[in-house]
């Protein structure tokens, strides 16, 4: 049944057609001998291959890399059984005919139109990703449950804050899945975990099997929003929000969806779930029955307490939310992080001391609104983890005026939007990267009258030998021309609404060239 008994059917599903393979149900079944072959030699891919080595598995690894740090990986792995590929030539077609394999499990970075992962669909071999070997390895009894979660943006910070209260609450949990410990090595944990709290990205879900007998049963599961990202490996808005629905198949007691993002509540709708789990709402108004909220200051809870029709349970309040000393105000997107957190945690059984306490104890990870410092009356902050107009839209709406520091890979993503609802707030721009030219575009059709900056520094790849370091140059030219334009109560704001591999190695890479620029140039100043 779906939770609002309005099933819309599922996906087409992926053909698990071999009994011995559908018959890999817990960490009892049947694993040893089970011919696999590994695509991806990354974190999860080493740690699917390290598993099933453990249970028995004869495991073939392939990756076209051939750098040092996959050299080591593939040697540890062959010391411990596993055949490893390294090198372009192994990732086109399967280092054995198709019949000498039972199953692939896929890193999730790998696109479904890879060459070995469509010859395996055409010959019948099941293709699974980490998220589904690692539920199929649980233990037979006993086994922790999951709360997962997913969206286009805000996931790792929920999912740590859901950690949070998990721990406040008594439990041994952890954060795992697409952020921290993949999950095939959470199961393995000395002591075991009571809970995981999981994050679940696009690509993880795209490869969960529709066997549902057997495949992801969350105890809740939460779709934090539904933006345009990643359109190049799912080719789709639509494919790309099939993938995120899926997070709610089979989920036993709470499906949790944003009230400000109708497309969330349209996916718990079309999800097929277990009797009696129920449709959970957040919003930053005030919370209706069945659904958390905010009443002026608090944060409450309407859809978990025993008189929910008469009452509300108080969880925390935005001096809860903010950092010791602040009096910034609250962005609305940390307030619907934090619902949507309690809400996962609620339907645990934590109680609201313990959703209080777990807010309280929670540090913000790096590069998500980060201030990096204040002078001459101008805020410097990071927000590299904005890689996509989603992201970067909150990120905007939290200040005024801004200098936007923005640009990177823009996966397939318009900009349109994004210019639009924020050209009044914007004071200038100061653009990098590949697809700067998508965001200067947009910024002359909607809002021309904003002074625009380039920085056209090298691309990473083609960037020689030099005492400095190209992101430090880079950052050095775009902090000094977003100096020149700001002007005392401005914000210059670092938020992309794009990748940041063009130029640099991670989006924390980028955030910290960033404030090592502003620190450069402060202390330059005031030297």
């Amino acid at each position: 049944m779906t939770v609002f008994d309005s099933w819309l059917g599922n996906p087409s599903p992926r053909a698990d057609d071999t009994d011995r393979v559908r018959e890999l149900r817990d960490a009892g079944s049947r694993w040893s001998g089970l011919r696999t072959l590994v695509t991806g030699i990354g974190l999860s891919g080493f740690a699917a291959a390290d598993a099933l080595l453990e249970v028995g598995a004869e495991v073939t690894v392939v990756d076209a890399a051939t750098g040092e740090a996959p050299r080591e990986k593939a040697q540890l792995l062959q010391v411990l059984g596993a055949q490893v590929l390294l090198g372009p030539e192994h990732v086109q077609e399967p280092p054995q005919p198709w019949a000498a394999y039972d199953l692939v499990v896929t890193s999730p970075g790998w696109h479904p139109d890879a060459p070995l992962l469509v010859g395996a669909a055409l010959a019948g071999v099941p293709v699974w990703g980490d998220v589904e070997l690692a539920w199929r390895m649980r233990p037979a009894g006993g086994a922790a449950p999951w709360l997962t979660l997913t969206g286009t943006n805000g996931k790792t910070t929920t999912v740590e804050l859901l950690a949070s209260m998990l721990r406040a609450a008594g439990l041994r949990a952890a954060a795992a899945g697409n952020v921290g410990t993949p999950l095939v090595e959470a199961l393995r944990h000395p002591e075991g975990y009571q809970v995981l709290a999981v994050e679940l990205s696009s690509y993880q879900l795209h490869w969960l099997s529709t066997d549902t007998a057997s495949s992801l049963r969350p105890l809740a599961s939460a779709v934090l929003n539904l933006a345009p990202d990643h359109l190049d490996w799912h080719g789709s808005l639509d494919a790309y929000a099939r993938a995120k629905g899926r997070v709610y198949e089979n989920t036993e007691r709470a499906c949790v969806y944003n009230l400000a993002d109708p497309r969330t509540e349209e996916l718990v709708r079309k999800a097929d779930v277990v009797e009696g789990a129920r449709a959970v709402g957040f919003t930053t108004g005030v919370p209706r029955i069945g659904t958390l909220g905010l009443v002026e200051d608090v944060l409450c809870d309407r859809a978990f307490v025993e008189q929910r029709a008469t009452s509300a349970a108080e969880l925390c309040s935005l001096d809860d939310l903010r950092p010791a000393g602040s009096q910034d105000p609250v962005p609305p997107h940390a307030v619907e992080n934090v619902l949507a957190a309690a809400a996962l945690a609620r339907a645990a059984g934590v109680g609201q001391s313990a959703v209080r306490e777990g807010v309280r104890a929670f540090t913000p990870a790096p590069h998500r609104v980060a201030t990096v410092a204040r002078a001459d009356g101008v805020h410097w902050v990071d927000d590299s983890k904005a890689t996509n107009a989603h992201a970067a839209s909150a990120s905007l709406a939290a200040f005024d005026p801004v200098v936007w520091i923005a640009g990177g890979l823009a996966k397939g993503a318009r900009f349109d939007d994004l210019v639009a609802a924020h050209r009044g707030r914007l004071r200038a721009a100061v653009l990098i990267g590949a697809d700067r030219r998508l965001l200067r575009e947009a910024l002359r059709r909607h809002a021309p009258d904003v002074p625009v900056a380039e920085v056209d520094l090298p691309q990473t790849a083609d960037v020689p030998a030099s005492d400095t370091p190209p992101a430090d140059a880079l950052m050095d030219a775009v902090v000094e021309r977003a100096a020149a334009a700001a002007q005392p109560g401005d914000t210059v704001l670092l938020a992309p609404a794009c990748a940041s591999f063009d130029q640099f190695t991670s989006y924390a890479h980028r955030g910290d060239a960033f404030a090592a620029a502003v620190r450069r140039r402060l202390g330059r100043r005031d030297g």
